[in-house]
């Protein structure tokens, strides 16, 4: 596995509670372990492309803080280029406040600190364009996701946290990979048969609804193809999944591989993800997602 993936990214420090059950509004849930780990969308998929073989670069933004060297050194010992990583006086080191409950599912709550700086330079713009793939989230500015996506020969937009996507976003044509509520979102309709259908016409490239255990679904122009999910193993904590599926996409897009091939994959990897507690520990590496993409053929 080769090729380069450039994230635009934010990076975050993830304070995790684990409880029995998740709160509901109003609601103080007693007991549960505290932990603490590494995160933000685009930091996490960074670290699933490159452990899925990529050669990988971050763009960001960190506090002057603690958290901020944290994350910068984490992502460094992944082999991952970490000099396109601005330091902040200004801001914190954007922080994330998770309740994980007994079945893996999560709330989230961000503060994103000095990702809220982050704009790109000349400089920024030619390393885009350079790259095989480049990644981008809506925990980044709207600013410079749009000019990542229009800087890049191949992007992959994952417009997570939910929002409207404007035209100037779809007529770049990046890959969008949104979940079922971050495609009603997007679109505008709560319909989602009928919202793939606009956000498909809509965009000029495509579009992969991520539906966790179930797989995916591809959708570009009139075309509607399934994507079977894997087996997961026992799921002990879904934070991450989709971001270790936007990475392993990536990482095999940029090594070359078709579209439909990379979704196997990003599938596979989603899958593995869930075993472990926080964002990163259960991304696996690419041995691993090759040897589960054998073992269902």
């Amino acid at each position: 596995m080769n090729g380069s993936v450039l994230v635009v990214a934010s990076i975050n420090i993830d304070l995790v509670v684990v409880a029995e059950r998740l709160p509901a509004p109003g609601e103080t849930v007693l007991g549960g372990r505290f932990e603490v780990h590494d995160g933000g969308k685009g930091a996490n998929q960074a670290v699933a492309a490159a452990r899925a073989g990529a050669e990988v670069t971050v763009i960001g933004a960190v506090g002057n803080d603690e958290h901020g060297a944290r994350a910068v050194a984490t992502l460094a010992a992944e082999g991952i280029d970490v000099e396109g990583i601005r330091i902040v006086d200004s801001e914190p080191t954007g922080v994330a406040l998770i309740v994980v409950g007994p079945r893996g599912e999560n709330q989230i709550a961000v503060a994103p600190g000095a990702n809220a700086t982050l704009s790109l330079t000349g400089v920024d713009l030619a390393r885009l364009a350079a790259a095989d793939v480049v990644l981008v989230s809506h925990e980044v500015p709207a600013a410079a996701s749009l000019a990542a996506v229009r800087a890049a020969r191949r992007a992959i937009l994952n417009p997570a946290p939910a929002r409207a996507l404007p035209a100037e976003v779809l007529a770049a044509g990046p890959i969008l990979t949104p979940n079922e509520h971050e495609l009603v979102v997007a679109i505008g309709n709560d319909d989602t048969d009928a919202a793939l259908d606009e956000l498909a016409a809509r965009n000029a490239g495509p579009v992969i609804v991520t539906q966790g255990a179930a797989g995916a679904l591809l959708a570009h122009g009139d075309l509607r193809e399934r994507h079977a999910g894997y087996p997961a193993p026992a799921v002990v904590d879904t934070t991450g999944a989709g971001d270790t599926f936007c990475g392993v996409l990536g990482a095999w897009l940029a090594a070359g591989a078709d579209l439909g091939a990379a979704i196997d994959a990003a599938n596979a990897a989603g899958s593995l993800s869930v075993r472990a507690a926080g964002a990163r520990a259960g991304m696996p590496r690419r041995d691993a997602i090759y040897a589960l993409l054998r073992a269902a053929d």
